[in-house]
C-alpha cells in the first residue's frame, strides 16, 4: 500500500529524502567495505549490496507509481537508473505514463524488448495509445498483434485522433445498460464486476445499436425503487457529451464549468465510443499549464533537469539567439545617445527603470491575453476593445507611477525637467508595452502559432529598445 497522503504537501519530498538517504548510505557502506581487505571479500560485498537494495526495493514497493515517477524525475541520472532497476516490473507501464516525455525517453533506452513489451501489456487501450509514440514501431506492432480484436480497434481509434482532441484523451473502460431493464437487474449486473471503472458516477443508457439514450446516475440507482425500469429514472435532457473531434481545451472548460466527473464521447451516429473523466482533464490541464510556462520562456519542450548538456542547449538555443539579437539592438539604441549620457550621467542610472517597468507591464498584458485565448474568450472583433482597455490601464499606470518616479528623479538630482522627462517616458513606454502585449499573442494566433511561445522574450525586447529610445530621445530633445 502506498504511504502517500495527498493532504500532506510534505509527503513526496519526504519519500524523496528517504530514497536519497538509502542511496547515500548504500554508496558509503559499500565503499568502505570495498576498501577493506578481508576473507571472502566478494561474498561480503554481495551480502552488503543485497541488504541495501532490499531496503530500497521495500521502500519503492510501498509507493504509488505516480510517486515513484516524481522521485525518478528528481534524481540525478545515475541514481535514477539505479532506482528504476529496482522497481517492480508490473509498475513499469504506469510509471512510464506518469514521467515527463524527456525522462521517459531515458528510461525506455535502458529497457530491453522483453521489458518494454511486458510494460506495454499491462496498460489499457487508451494508456497504450499514449505510450505508443515512445515505443519502437516494430515492438508496438507485436503488442498490438497480441491484443484481441476489440482492444486493437480501440488502440487504433485512440491513436487516429490528433493530439489535443477529445478522441486522443478518452478511455474505453465504461459501463452501459439498456433502458428496458429494471434497476435491480442493473445492480446485479454491477455486482459481477470486481471493480467499477475509475470515476464512475453515471452509467450510460444505450439502445441495441449502442446509441446514447440517457444517463443513469449512481445516486438515482441507489435511492430509487429497484423494481422501477431504467427508462423511468434515467436523465434524458441536458446530457453533456462530446465528439471525438472536439477540442480538448473546450472539453476541459466544460468539465470545470459543469463540475463533471465523467461524460460520454459519441460518434456521428450518437453511438457511445468512449468517455472522458475528470482525471483525463486534470492531466490535460496540468500538461497545458506546464507547456505554457515553458513557452513564455521560449522553451520548445519539457526538459529533464538532469539531461545531458548538449540536449539542454538544443532545447534553449533558438530563443536565446533571438534574445541576443534584440539585446544587440537595444545596445545600439543606447549607443546612439552616448553623447547625451556623457553630458547627463543621471540618464544611465534612470533608463533601466523605464525599460524594466515597461517589460513587467507588457508581460502582465500578455499573460492576460494568452489566458483569454486559451479560455476561448477572445474573438477577432474584440481587438479594438482590448486595445482600448489596455491603453487606458497603461495611461493611468503611467500617470501615477511615472509621476512618482518623476518626483523621485527631481528629488535625487534637483532637476524638475528630468522628472518631467522621466514621467513622459514612463507613460509612452507603458503604452508601447500595452500595444505589444495585445498584438504579439493575437498575431501569433492568427498565424497559427502558439500565442505563448517566446512571448516574454519578444515583449522584453520591445520594451527595452523602445524604453531606451523614448527616454534617451526625450532627454536629448528637452534637457541638452
Amino acid at each position: 500500500m502506498s504511504q502517500h497522503d495527498p493532504r500532506d504537501p510534505d509527503t513526496l519530498p519526504r519519500h524523496l529524502h528517504d530514497v536519497q538517504q538509502l542511496l547515500s548510505r548504500q554508496r558509503l557502506v559499500e565503499g568502505l567495505v570495498h576498501r577493506q581487505s578481508m576473507p571472502h571479500q566478494d561474498l561480503v560485498e554481495s551480502i552488503v549490496h543485497r541488504q541495501h537494495t532490499t531496503a530500497l526495493r521495500r521502500k519503492l514497493d510501498r509507493l504509488h507509481p505516480a510517486d515513484i515517477a516524481w522521485i525518478l524525475e528528481a534524481l540525478p541520472l545515475a541514481d535514477r537508473l539505479l532506482v528504476w532497476d529496482l522497481v517492480r516490473s508490473e509498475k513499469d507501464g504506469e510509471i512510464l505514463l506518469e514521467v515527463s516525455d524527456a525522462v521517459r525517453e531515458g528510461l525506455i533506452a535502458t529497457m530491453d524488448r522483453a521489458e518494454l513489451r511486458a510494460a506495454a501489456e499491462t496498460l489499457d487501450a487508451d494508456e497504450l495509445a499514449d505510450l505508443a509514440p515512445s515505443l519502437p514501431p516494430d515492438l508496438m506492432q507485436e503488442v498490438l498483434d497480441d491484443l484481441d480484436h476489440e482492444e486493437r480497434r480501440q488502440v487504433h481509434a485512440a491513436m487516429s485522433y490528433p493530439e489535443d482532441t477529445v478522441g486522443a484523451l478518452m478511455d474505453f473502460d465504461m459501463v452501459t445498460v439498456r433502458a428496458d431493464v429494471t434497476l435491480e437487474v442493473v445492480l446485479r449486473y454491477l455486482r459481477r464486476f470486481e471493480a467499477l471503472p475509475d470515476h464512475t458516477d453515471q452509467i450510460f443508457v444505450v439502445d441495441r445499436a449502442e446509441r446514447l439514450r440517457g444517463i443513469l446516475t449512481l445516486e438515482s440507482l441507489l435511492i430509487s425503487d429497484p423494481e422501477r425500469a431504467v427508462a423511468e429514472v434515467m436523465q434524458r435532457e441536458a446530457v453533456i457529451s462530446f465528439a471525438p473531434e472536439d477540442d480538448a481545451g473546450s472539453a476541459a472548460q466544460a468539465f470545470e464549468r459543469y463540475d463533471l466527473v465523467s461524460a460520454p464521447v459519441l460518434d456521428a451516429a450518437r453511438r457511445v465510443i468512449g468517455r472522458l473523466t475528470v482525471a483525463d482533464m486534470v492531466d490535460y490541464i496540468r500538461e497545458e499549464s506546464e507547456a505554457e510556462i515553458l513557452s513564455h520562456a521560449g522553451l520548445r519542450e519539457e526538459e529533464d533537469i538532469f539531461a545531458p548538456v548538449i540536449r539542454s542547449v538544443k532545447n534553449r538555443w533558438a530563443w536565446l539567439a533571438i534574445n541576443l539579437v534584440t539585446a544587440f539592438v537595444a545596445s545600439r539604441v543606447i549607443g546612439l545617445f552616448e553623447g547625451s549620457i556623457e553630458q547627463l550621467v543621471a540618464l544611465a542610472a534612470l533608463m533601466p527603470i523605464v525599460a524594466g517597468v515597461g517589460g513587467n507591464a507588457g508581460n502582465q498584458t500578455i499573460t492576460m491575453i494568452v489566458r483569454a485565448i486559451a479560455m476561448g474568450q477572445i474573438q477577432p472583433s474584440a481587438l479594438r476593445r482590448l486595445l482600448g482597455k489596455e491603453l487606458g490601464v497603461a495611461l493611468i499606470n503611467g500617470l501615477v507611477w511615472g509621476g512618482v518616479l518623476g518626483l523621485v528623479a527631481w528629488a535625487l538630482y534637483g532637476n524638475p525637467a528630468l522628472g518631467l522627462v522621466m514621467t513622459a517616458a514612463m507613460i509612452l513606454n507603458l503604452l508601447l508595452a500595452a500595444i505589444a502585449g495585445v498584438l504579439i499573442p493575437l498575431i501569433r494566433q492568427r498565424l497559427g502559432k502558439d500565442p505563448a511561445l517566446g512571448s516574454s522574450v519578444l515583449i522584453t525586447a520591445i520594451t527595452d529598445s523602445g524604453g531606451f529610445f523614448i527616454f534617451l530621445g526625450l532627454a536629448t530633445l528637452f534637457l541638452l
